[in-house]
């Protein structure tokens, strides 16, 4: 599948469109700042953009009035359309965030029901109690998304509702063309909702968008999973991945507490080779930051070490997604109440040495040979096994394997990581042998490296070797 092969790139819309944090009515057609990035993104190699909400909402975007209409302060579906087509043309797919847990109590079935209670025909779109009462004074009770009311729990078990939401994705997918969809609170979905999109995913699959990215047209599922068992959602009947909050923590608290013993476990407990290990075969989408969270840049204790958490970010098992502006060190710290300053507007992007950096990453990863397969170390980075050589405290040596197919010799990578301000040396039977530096500057020649047991690391450094 195209997303296994893919760096994602993930924008909050309205916030990077600078649209109001209230939905004042007035239809700004904003969407089309996206389109403008095009050339940039794909420059930088990203295969996909997720976007946030883009639908009619009263604030944020998850509070949603209308699954139909793109959201007036973003402008109307014919200028999301454009976006969608013009990132195409530059080969990017797109990624819809899909609300399907809860609505806004301003979306129109619950107006409904707030306006005609029992006898409204859209009663059993959610989980009411017309014994009880709302926080709001409604006159009836209704079930709101862990405690807030404001977002309004759907009722997934009603097949109306279901129905709904079906062909609200077959018309994004007619309309706008989209490729796929992120699948909000995914942990919270009903599993009988979630393995009917995936048959309807599967057969949005099999008939390709006009005018979309040639090659695979796979309609992706990607749920949002805060903890829980990975695999209980993602395998062959209900989605295709899910966020990785568990090494997205392990990532930037292995580097703050000098302790890469943290994440080598938890990628070891996921991907490692051992009977026990309980996610090998799966791609889980793996960042450093999101719309939700800090951003790198501003939680990592130590500045020089955002060099290396992207190079282990890239060099982990998953699909590598970048928050925009991360790639440039962009701040951004939660809290003060909401997440607005985690959703910044920008007019352009502000390319520097770390966006740099981030591009040549994302190229070791998405290279391809002159016959449009994956550049050698490009199939173990996306598709290898995983495997800890050497862990130290603020040295991290793991192995990438993938096995031979399509006549294609197996291949091995070593990714090893320096989160030191220091030179380190790694030592490891492992290092013998002729290897090719995936991140050497300049022609294939000139990463020719010959090692005899021993890798000697620059600050910071991050190296992926690939056993020639």
């Amino acid at each position: 599948m195209w997303a296994y092969e893919s760096t994602f790139y993930q924008i909050y819309p309205l916030g990077f469109c600078g649209a109001p944090r209230e939905n004042d009515g007035a239809c700004v057609s904003r969407i089309g700042r996206v389109a403008s990035w095009a050339s940039y993104l794909e420059e930088l190699g990203v295969g996909a953009v997720l976007l946030n909400p883009v639908f009619e909402s009263s604030a944020h975007g998850y509070d949603t009035r209308d699954l139909t209409t793109v959201d007036c302060r973003l402008g109307t579906n014919d200028d999301l359309a454009a976006v969608v087509a013009e990132l195409h043309a530059h080969g990017i797919r797109v990624v819809l965030d899909a609300v399907f847990n809860h609505v806004g109590r301003e979306f129109w079935a619950f107006r409904d029901v707030r306006e005609h209670g029992w006898d409204s025909a859209y009663r059993d779109w959610f989980i009411t109690n017309f014994d009880g009462d709302s926080a709001y004074g409604d006159g009836f009770w209704y079930e709101g998304w862990e405690g807030h009311f404001e977002l309004v729990k759907l009722n997934l078990r009603n097949p109306q509702v279901v129905d709904h939401l079906i062909q609200c994705v077959r018309t994004w997918r007619e309309e706008f063309g989209i490729d796929g969809l992120r699948l909000d609170v995914a942990y919270s979905l009903d599993h009988d909702f979630i393995r009917r999109l995936r048959e309807v995913a599967n057969e949005l699959s099999a008939t390709p968008v006009a005018g979309g990215v040639p090659g695979d047209a796979s309609f992706v599922l990607i749920g949002e999973t805060l903890h829980g068992d990975y695999s209980q959602i993602v395998n062959d009947s209900m989605l295709h991945s899910c966020t990785n909050y568990e090494c997205y923590k392990g990532l930037y608290s292995s580097f703050n507490s000098h302790n890469m013993f943290e994440i080598a476990h938890s990628l070891h407990r996921q991907f490692g080779g051992d009977p026990w290990c309980i996610y090998r075969g799966l791609h889980l989408l793996s960042f450093a930051d999101n719309h939700d969270v800090s951003r790198l840049a501003s939680i990592l204790s130590d500045p020089g070490c955002i060099r290396p958490a992207y190079g282990l970010l890239f060099g982990m098992p998953g699909i590598p997604c970048v928050y925009y502006g991360s790639e440039w060190g962009q701040e951004g710290q939660k809290g003060g109440g909401d997440d607005w300053a985690l959703r910044p507007a920008f007019d352009e992007p502000a390319p520097n040495e770390l966006t740099a950096w981030v591009g040549r990453l994302i190229g070791s990863r998405t290279g391809r040979d002159e016959r449009g397969a994956l550049a050698p170390g490009a199939r173990a980075l996306c598709y290898g096994s995983y495997r800890n050589v050497q862990i130290a405290s603020e040295q991290l040596l793991f192995e990438r394997v993938a096995e031979g197919w399509d006549g294609q010799s197996g291949e091995r990578v070593l990714v090893a990581v320096n989160a030191s301000g220091q030179p380190a040396s790694v030592q490891a039977g492992e290092l013998n042998g002729s290897f090719r530096d995936l991140l050497a500057d300049g022609a294939s020649a000139a990463g020719a490296v010959a090692l005899n047991g021993a890798l000697e690391l620059a600050p910071y450094e991050t190296r992926y070797l690939l056993a020639c």
